[in-house]
């Protein structure tokens, strides 16, 4: 007789609570293998449907790497995927719908993590806990306390690690950071940051449904709230609700502020963040992210700006997204796609050079290209988990700040705000029973 959802429950609560009570961890500790050149690496892929399966395509261009296994909740995304990776390489991977199946399996070398971000934290320990390294897109986790326990399991279990922050392998952005650091620009007073995308309004109201056929909705939820199915909170919109992800601020401020921190090499939280904004377009439109959000980061000597407003695609310098690095002498403009540099004009008379117009480059393939070295010759790739989570606490203060209608002190000795119950109390998640936070 097939298992019901009650007998399920009941052995994952056994499992999760000798993670938490018994203090043993969800895996084995595995022996990590020693991968010289010419090994082949193994890749599995939890999360198959968008820009996991871009992960994985690139993992599959470089040499040695095999897909011998496909993780996903959706049995016809699954069913799909299989097919793909084997037109890819030749050879069918394994499929399973529960992660922790997969993580049994010795021969895996190392996960990609292409989940929804309340998703990210529970594989990715499991992961660590089983001898695996990871690939896990950004941002690190849906919540500041949950990438804190990352790096600790990261660093226990001596993973490699790579954060889904891309352009910290592009050729374009590096060449950004050299004539930043170069003084090109005169002193780096200021960066403005603005990401506009019709995308983040959501999808129109609609009722709630039955569950789609061959979907596992119960594990797709995990350890967020119950509710009922609904298309506006699922495939390639959950990023609008809290319980999943933190719209644009999370989904394209941990890449934009990345490089607003690059710029001075910046690895602590800032002084003081404070926020304005909210909903104030598409009120038929299902989101609880915030359509409309300023953000002021306070630097040591510089001040981080962010901006983004849903349902328009335009914005300064005739880009809908990008950064503005403003210094004395000139202001250099930069996204993916371009990079220009403005001089100040002082008596008619430019303070530096201009640069003109040049493109950027798409840098997915280079970053998981690093990644698959570094699982070789077990050194730090690009975007290590520390800068990983660096970068998704800048996010997530964000919109902690206004959804707290606070100024934001961080303390990074107690790892909280201080005396700020309102926003202490969105550090951590709750998680629905029977799942629970590990414990590193």
């Amino acid at each position: 007789m097939a298992p019901t959802r009650r007998d399920f429950l009941k052995d994952t609560s056994k499992v999760i609570t000798a993670v938490s009570v018994g203090g043993l961890p969800l895996f084995a500790k595995a022996t990590p293998k020693k991968n010289p050149a010419s090994d082949k690496i193994n890749i599995a892929l939890i999360g198959c449907r968008s820009m996991g399966f871009g992960d994985l395509q690139n993992a599959l261009k470089q040499s040695g790497v095999e897909c011998i296994a496909l993780c996903d909740v959706d049995s016809s995304i699954l069913t799909q995927r299989q097919a793909d990776a084997s037109k890819l390489q030749g050879k069918a991977p394994a499929v399973y719908k529960d992660y922790r199946k997969l993580m049994e399996n010795k021969d895996i070398d190392a996960v990609i993590i292409g989940t929804p971000d309340h998703w990210h934290c529970l594989p990715f320990i499991a992961a660590c806990e089983a001898g695996k390294d990871v690939y896990v897109e950004k941002p690190l986790a849906n919540s500041i306390a949950e990438c804190s326990l990352m790096v600790e399991a990261a660093r226990k279990y001596k993973r490699v690690v790579q954060v889904g922050q891309q352009q910290r392998s592009s050729d374009h952005f590096q060449k950004a950071m050299d004539l930043l650091y170069a003084g090109k620009i005169g002193q780096l007073r200021k960066v403005n940051i603005w990401a506009n995308f019709n995308y983040a309004t959501g999808m129109p109201v609609i009722p709630d449904e039955p569950v789609p056929s061959g979907v596992d909705y119960d594990t797709w939820l995990g350890p967020a709230p119950l509710r009922l199915f609904n298309k506006s909170r699922f495939h390639g919109n959950w990023r609008m609700f809290w319980d999943y992800g933190g719209g644009l601020m999370t989904d394209w401020g941990v890449h934009l502020l990345d490089m607003a921190l690059w710029a001075k090499n910046i690895t602590q939280p800032p002084f003081a963040v404070t926020a304005t904004g909210g909903n104030f377009a598409y009120p038929d439109h299902a989101h609880e992210t915030f359509d409309t959000l300023s953000v002021s980061y306070q630097m040591k000597d510089y001040t981080i700006n962010w901006e983004n407003t849903a349902g328009i695609a335009s914005g300064p310098y005739g880009i809908g997204y990008g950064l503005a690095f403003i210094g004395n002498d000139a202001t250099l403009v930069i996204n993916r796609e371009q990079m220009e540099l403005f001089p100040e004009i002082i008596d008619a008379k430019p303070k530096v050079a201009a640069i003109p117009k040049q493109t950027g480059n798409d840098s997915h393939e280079e970053h998981m290209k690093n990644f698959i070295e570094c699982i070789r010759n077990r050194k730090d790739p690009a975007c290590p988990i520390e800068n990983g989570r660096l970068v998704a606490q800048y996010a997530h203060m964000g919109n902690i700040a206004l959804r707290t209608q606070s100024r934001l002190e961080w303390n990074e000795g107690n790892k909280d705000f201080g005396r700020n119950k309102a926003a202490n109390a969105l550090i951590t998640p709750h998680y629905r029973a029977p799942w629970q936070l590990p414990a590193i």
